[in-house]
């Protein structure tokens, strides 16, 4: 895709989130913008972050690998795809914030890596809102008491919860989503427990997902187009 079409993609979703914010009566302040990298490359990322994109989410350690020492320091980088817990380890090397904590095991790994680094890792909770069987995360009933277990850990900061609404109506979806920001405040008021991002909504649903809380949208064929 173009520099161009790029830039112009950008400032639409700009717009929208504006409109989606203004009928929610929030303020376009409050929401990020995060590309989704998977399969781009290098030099698209380049322009969404000329274009003032401050996030990037990749789906995987290794296509990280080969990206993140081409772009700059100043971009936050998250991981948005699933860890497994033999690539913990590069993942803290790579990541500013890991987006998809679904487990106390990985959790666990995560404290003791960070703990050799002696680095705070900040974190999100990745729920499956939906109850796919396709899908990593924990489900809603049990985040509290996953939330719970993680917060004594002292290397890991728990800063929110992120999800993938089921491919559904946009009613279907609305609920999800509200269910979301309904356990998202419900859990501001543990110990230890930010609760700084609500990670929800992509290219499809990032409108509705604004009107019900989400705080951090993640967005690829919306900045990039169609993947070749």
């Amino acid at each position: 895709m173009t520099e161009k079409l790029i830039h112009q993609n950008i400032a639409e979703i700009r717009e929208r989130i504006a409109r989606a914010c203004e009928r929610s009566g929030r303020s376009p302040s409050e929401i990020q913008i995060l590309a989704a990298t998977k399969t781009r490359s290098v030099e698209e990322i380049l322009i969404a972050a000329e274009a003032g994109i401050a996030f990037v989410g990749e789906n995987t350690v290794q296509e990280a690998k080969t990206k993140f020492s081409q772009l700059s320091a100043s971009l936050e980088k998250h991981l948005i795809g699933h860890l497994q817990t033999n690539k913990v380890k590069p993942a803290l090397e790579l990541f500013d914030l890991i987006q998809s904590v679904d487990s106390l095991k990985l959790a666990q790994e995560i404290e003791k890596r960070a703990a050799q680094a002696n680095k705070m890792v900040p974190v999100l909770i990745e729920v499956n809102v939906g109850g796919e069987a396709s899908k990593f995360g924990i489900v809603p009933q049990e985040t509290r008491a996953l939330v719970e277990q993680i917060t004594p850990l002292s290397h890991v900061h728990i800063q929110g919860l992120m999800a993938v609404a089921p491919y559904a109506s946009l009613e279907e979806v609305r609920s999800h989503f509200r269910r979301m920001r309904e356990l998202f405040e419900l859990l501001r008021e543990l110990a230890n427990v930010e609760m700084k991002w609500l990670s929800m909504g992509m290219s499809h649903d990032y409108e509705v997902a604004i009107k019900e809380g989400a705080n951090l949208v993640r967005l690829g064929t919306a900045i990039f187009g169609l993947r070749g």
